[in-house]
């Protein structure tokens, strides 16, 4: 670490008279634009490996290097390296408008074309449009500086239209740029690309690779995020293996919050004996600090209890949860659950037989959309963070969701039946909803 530490302090040292002072700092030239994106990239390895004291150098190089590119005279990027500094520092989370300064001033046909217009393109949010442009130019570069941050985007660019084509290109770009962010962001996403195209072999071994090597990532809550996906969405026996040698890198407290999270995910999608094999798995994992996180296990249990035959039990347990052990958002869970649990006791009025339910679209609350929701960007610019995609839809795949759907609540032909099973949707919903705005 002291001599990671060194090492960037003496790149901060170079970089420092550069940035407020053109021509010459002390006597010595001032730095080709290459030299310093050396630099740049060594301090972005070193914080998804683990260094995040670097993330405050990292903002100042790329600072020191856009001033460093505007002030450099057309004649420096006959140069190809710096060229590629140019490319790789917009793609690194770096200025546009730099980019479109340098490629309005090249009259010599330095920057490709191809290149800058799809990276413009894909920096103003327009990703699809550059994948026919990109396909064709980025093998050209394969073997290039530049070519594991192409495929990269392209990658990106691709996830929505063709996951597993997209995951060709994170392959690519990871094995070419070994233990690098490259390498760190294309294995998270593939996770997720794996999750969405029904791989799950594909998509644990990509997990497997990342665990191994990223886990002190700043990234790496996005990367728990989908792999709890992956792991409610294809568990079975041989799954329960691979999860667990996965969470064998990580330290019991983060184990135990990924267990948490894939009992919250499962007691919502009401696969049952997932939520209550993560929940077990949670509280032998809190040992004697856990005491929180064994009431939440208790709770996740119970609320994937609350459709089982075991319903009074598992109201009654959720009722001896002392609310003050729970967030916001539980107490707001626990409330949905036991309100699809007296629904289930409840007898049935005179007037539920005689009322037909109202369609569901009709009791869906006003101002709530249908379709799929947008997730938040990371930062916007760099394609090292989450990109802004649509989300994959967050409904179990379990068999036993099946016969659930809204086609066989319509279609049952039974009125209280139809009721009973549209309240039970809706509160589900409900629940989905207020999950969305939340880290787990």
């Amino acid at each position: 670490m002291l001599k990671r530490l060194g090492t960037i302090l003496s790149a901060s040292a170079l970089a420092v008279p550069l940035a407020f002072g053109p021509a010459r700092a002390n006597g010595t030239e001032e730095l080709a634009p290459y030299k310093m994106i050396r630099s740049l990239q060594y301090v972005q390895d070193s914080v998804v490996l683990g260094d995040h004291s670097a993330s405050e150098m990292q903002r100042f190089m790329l600072t020191a290097i856009d001033e460093r590119l505007r002030a450099a005279d057309p004649s420096a990027f006959r140069d190809p390296r710096n060229v590629d500094a140019a490319l790789v520092y917009v793609m690194s989370g770096g200025n546009p408008a730099t980019l479109d300064l340098l490629a309005g001033r090249d009259i010599e046909g330095n920057f490709d074309s191809r290149v800058t217009e799809a990276l413009r393109q894909y920096l103003n949010g327009k990703g699809p449009l550059i994948i026919e442009s990109l396909t064709k130019a980025a093998p050209e570069y394969r073997n290039s500086r530049i070519g594991p941050y192409l495929f990269l985007i392209l990658g990106n660019a691709m996830s929505q239209q063709d996951p597993v084509e997209a995951m060709k290109h994170y392959d690519w770009a990871r094995l070419t740029a070994p233990g690098t962010i490259i390498e760190e962001a294309a294995l998270r996403r593939s996770v997720s690309l794996a999750a969405r195209a029904g791989l799950p072999e594909k998509g644990f071994r990509y997990a497997l690779n990342y665990a191994r090597r990223y886990l002190t990532s700043p990234y790496a809550s996005q990367f728990a995020d989908v792999f709890v996906e992956l792991a409610v969405a294809h568990f079975d026996e041989m799954a329960d293996g691979r999860v667990s040698e996965i969470l064998s890198f990580m330290d019991s407290a983060r184990q135990r919050e990924v267990y948490l999270r894939v009992a919250r995910r499962a007691a919502i999608a009401g696969n049952q004996p997932l939520a209550r094999l993560a929940s077990k798995r949670a509280e032998e994992l809190a040992g004697d600090d856990g005491a929180r996180s064994q009431v939440l296990a208790s709770f996740y249990e119970g609320l994937a209890a609350v459709p089982s035959a075991d319903v009074f039990s598992a109201t009654e347990a959720l009722d001896a949860i002392p609310e003050e052990k729970l967030s916001l958002r539980d107490r707001a869970l626990r409330d949905a659950a036991k309100a699809v649990a007296d629904a289930v006791v409840r007898p049935p009025s005179a007037e539920s037989l005689a009322q037909a339910p109202a369609p569901i679209a009709e009791r869906r609350p006003a101002g709530e959309q249908s379709g799929v929701v947008a997730e938040e960007s990371g930062s916007g610019i760099s394609p090292f963070g989450e990109p802004a995609e649509e989300a994959p839809d967050k409904r179990s795949e379990d068999p036993s969701d099946a016969g659930t759907n809204e086609t066989d609540v319509a279609a049952s032909g039974d009125p209280v039946l139809d009721g009973f099973l549209a309240s039970g949707r809706s509160k589900i919903e409900e629940i989905d909803a207020l999950l969305k705005g939340e880290g787990l």
